[in-house]
């Protein structure tokens, strides 16, 4: 007849200690924790409501280097200066050249700009990159 049983020093024991699962347990949890809120934050600031909104109106090709672009800035509260990145881009769909443009604090919540922007390859199109609230000093200097 063959025994059961199995020798002691050559296999581990059945029974284990719970420690080391839960610790591993909290970890992950805290992980997904930290991750979903970053994810979230990143989506609230990237898709919310935004306090200033754009639109391209036209924009010319005036010649091989610049680019001529018109477009609005609608803000939320009009006394706050604001800064709006416009950008023109080659045939091929690459950035060529950009440009600040400084949006003063006014009365008027919607203001009509006209710009120009040099490029270092032949433009084909332009658009308003972004604008931010967030005004760098060099731009209100006088």
């Amino acid at each position: 007849m063959m025994s059961n049983t199995l020798p002691q020093d050559r296999y581990p024991s059945a029974t284990r200690t719970g420690g080391s699962k839960k610790w591993i347990v909290w970890a992950l949890t805290a992980i997904v924790i930290v991750v979903g809120t970053g994810i979230a934050y990143i989506g609230y600031t990237k898709f919310s409501v935004k306090e200033i909104t754009t639109e391209t109106i036209s924009y010319d090709i005036v010649d091989n280097s610049t680019m001529k672009i018109r477009f609005t800035v609608t803000r939320d509260d009009p006394s706050q200066e604001a800064v709006c990145i416009v950008r023109a881009r080659s045939k091929g769909g690459s950035e060529t050249g950009r440009r600040e443009v400084y949006i003063p604090a006014t009365t008027y919540q919607t203001l009509e700009f006209n710009t120009e922007i040099k490029t270092s390859l032949p433009p084909g199109m332009a658009d308003v990159f972004g604008c931010s609230l967030d005004v760098p000093e060099y731009l209100t200097k006088n």
